[in-house]
């Protein structure tokens, strides 16, 4: 089924961005002093940012095209959990996400490492959240 294996494909590349993101740039990341820390997570944030909720959006259309043409669950369960990362993102990580934005990175301000490790925790929950739908997007394909 073509829209699954879509559902499936856009849903892993959100997946395997997501987990990137939390296993490896932000480890690599809070090596750095806060200052470069900072300068470092604005412009990768904004162009991450563009990637999954694109990414997102277009794994929960595949998805609900799936479900709606073969009736099956899984294909809806998974589009559900992808795109459950708007709701999670908007309303739990944007007060961090804007807090970071507002901090000048040459300030010296304190709050830049805790805030940095408070945002990849969350993230973590839009990486578990993806994987999640891929597995149930798995499940439905076969």
């Amino acid at each position: 089924m073509l829209l699954g294996e879509l559902a499936l494909l856009s849903a892993a590349l959100f997946a395997g961005a997501a987990s990137y993101i939390n296993v490896a740039e932000q480890p690599a990341r809070m090596m750095l002093d806060d200052a470069a820390l900072l300068q470092q997570w604005k412009p990768s944030y904004k162009r991450g940012f563009a990637m999954q909720s694109t990414l997102a959006i277009i794994a929960f259309l595949f998805g609900s095209a799936a479900w709606w043409q073969s009736g099956e669950l899984f294909f809806l369960y998974g589009a559900l959990l992808l795109i459950a990362n708007w709701p999670f993102t908007l309303m739990v990580i944007m007060p961090t996400n804007h807090l970071l934005m507002g901090i000048e990175p040459s300030s010296g301000d304190a709050r830049i490492r805790p805030l940095l490790g408070k945002w990849n925790i969350l993230h973590g929950v839009r990486t578990i959240l993806s994987i999640l739908g891929c597995l149930c997007i798995l499940i439905a394909l076969q």
